[in-house]
């Protein structure tokens, strides 16, 4: 386990657990969500009209708003009130946005890095299961009896099952599949699975003489192509002003283990981290760069950037043949 991570009740905040109504996220609902609330920033306080806007049932209208809310692309949550637009989801997905149609692999580990690093009110297999979980393998039964000891220490009880709220982290990643192992067509629909983000390792056997099984599933460790440096520069930036907003240095192990870090959000190994970080210098104009000595590693912040012109800045120039998913 990471030396820095401390979960979020240790830090004053609340795990959210319900809300996504047991569906993942599918395609077309951020675009749906952003271009349906700037037409209408009434959508969303009124389930049955939005159930006719967005040609859907009232248990996706609230998934919808819940995705989202948690992919940063909406905001507002009380009672009564309008949601909004953010900027990113703005810059990004309205209909002149930099990848309206998600159709950019870059913009899809733009949104898993959003849902895992909430702050306020951390998703909890996300916070848990991306910054804690240190085994090589996800066994849904152990991962079941950790999340359980973890939420007991909250005061109030979620309204899902854990089995339900890991189903929906898995399947957020990881394609359902049938009786005879093929990829069910609702699920595909889910734009994160793309990222291979979570693989399936092996099985094992369960009850012998039942003869049932349980697959055992993993994070995708390896160097990550689809994170261009400038996305990575992006994310680094968003960690800093969250969770370091006033320190001018950051250590290389803060960066590749530190709580809601780019090395524990994507599972980048620590030698592609490293790679990463020595090659900030050039690829930034000098606002972070990378100073190394026999006793000291770390990277250093000269100024502030604007996170919307950082974000822009992933999508400059030429999309990379490997950038645009052929659909």
């Amino acid at each position: 386990m990471s030396e820095v991570y401390r979960s979020a009740l240790e830090m004053g905040k609340k795990y959210r657990i319900s809300g996504h109504e047991t569906f993942p996220c599918r395609y077309a609902w951020m675009p749906k969500a952003v271009r349906g609330l700037q037409k209408d920033p009434k959508l969303f306080l009124d389930e049955t009209k939005a159930m006719v806007n967005l040609g859907v049932g009232k248990n996706m209208v609230r998934s919808i708003r819940f995705w989202s809310q948690v992919m940063g692309m909406v905001e507002g949550e009380t009672k009564g009130q309008n949601s909004e637009v953010t900027e990113i989801g703005r810059v990004l997905l309205a209909e002149k946005g930099l990848d309206p149609f998600l159709e950019d692999i870059r913009t899809l580990w733009l949104l898993h890095w959003n849902l895992s690093t909430d702050r306020t009110n951390p998703l909890l297999a996300w916070d848990f299961l991306l910054n804690h979980w240190q085994d090589p393998e996800l066994v849904p039964r152990a991962v079941l009896k950790a999340l359980q000891k973890e939420v007991q220490k909250q005061e109030n009880q979620p309204s899902v099952t854990l089995k339900q709220h890991f189903n929906t982290f898995l399947h957020t990643y990881y394609p359902t599949r049938g009786r005879k192992g093929e990829v069910q067509e609702d699920n595909l629909d889910c734009p994160l699975v793309e990222l291979a983000f979570i693989t399936k390792i092996g099985e094992r056997e369960l009850d012998r003489r039942s003869g049932k099984h349980e697959t055992i599933y993993g994070f995708h460790r390896e160097e990550k192509s689809d994170i261009s440096p400038q996305l990575f520069v992006y994310c680094l930036n968003d960690f800093w002003q969250k969770r370091h907003r006033a320190e001018s240095t950051l250590t290389l192990r803060e960066i590749a283990y530190g709580y809601g870090s780019p090395g524990q959000i994507f599972k980048l190994p620590e030698e592609d981290i490293r790679t990463r970080v020595e090659a900030l210098a050039q690829q930034t104009n000098g606002f972070l760069r990378y100073v190394e000595s026999v006793t000291l590693q770390q990277v250093q912040k000269t100024r502030d950037r604007d996170s919307i012109e950082l974000l822009r800045e992933v999508y400059t120039g030429a999309m990379n043949d490997d950038s645009k998913k052929n659909r």
